[in-house]
């Protein structure tokens, strides 16, 4: 998906989403079926543009991501998303428990926990500090969850989201400029965090 095509994504008729949302949680049952296209396109342009940061050589698919958070938030959230903002911040925080999962799997393989036995290559090598990134980094953003919110949901707004400064502001109701300071704040928090 393409800079524009993610952003026409992000930018999908949020008014509908919520009416569609607040339907569905009266009980209209057809409200589903107009929900989950926009849904999906939604989870698309996040997995989209988080994968796209990754390695060439990752084995994960946007497919693959999209299918997993989808089955988290139908099954975590039971369409209790209050409106499109409270969808963006469930939505970042399944993509997250998915790649942690994905993360932790990947890691246990390369301790011979897969079937197959693995060869030494660099490929492998930058794999598995891929993992172990995702795993630190979900580490230090519970760590930081307990100390700040807030911080926290910036962090997985813009990395497992990948939303702008401007989307991260209008989902979590704050000024972009707050935004701003914060991710800052919470990058050089985490930065010191995973490094010691």
């Amino acid at each position: 998906m393409t800079k524009p095509e993610h952003q026409a994504a992000l930018q999908t008729s949020p008014t509908e989403i919520t009416r569609l949302l607040l339907e569905l949680r009266n009980g209209n049952e057809q409200a589903f079926e107009a929900l989950t296209p926009l849904i999906y396109q939604e989870l698309r342009a996040i997995a989209s543009n988080f994968l796209r940061r990754e390695s060439a050589k990752h084995t994960l698919q946007t497919t693959d991501l999209v299918h997993e958070a989808y089955l988290r938030l139908i099954d975590e959230a039971h369409f209790s998303w209050e409106n499109r903002a409270h969808f963006f911040a469930v939505a970042a925080r399944a993509m997250r428990q998915f790649l942690v999962f994905y993360a932790k799997q990947k890691k246990a393989q390369k301790r011979g926990g897969g079937d197959k036995p693995v060869t030494f290559k660099e490929q492998y090598v930058h794999k598995e500090q891929k993992s172990q990134d995702i795993i630190a980094l979900d580490a230090a953003l519970q760590l930081l969850e307990a100390q700040d919110v807030r911080l926290s949901r910036i962090v997985e707004l813009r990395y497992f989201s990948g939303l702008t400064i401007k989307e991260t502001a209008e989902v979590l109701s704050i000024s972009p400029a707050t935004v701003k300071r914060e991710w800052v704040t919470a990058k050089a928090w985490l930065y010191r965090e995973i490094k010691s």
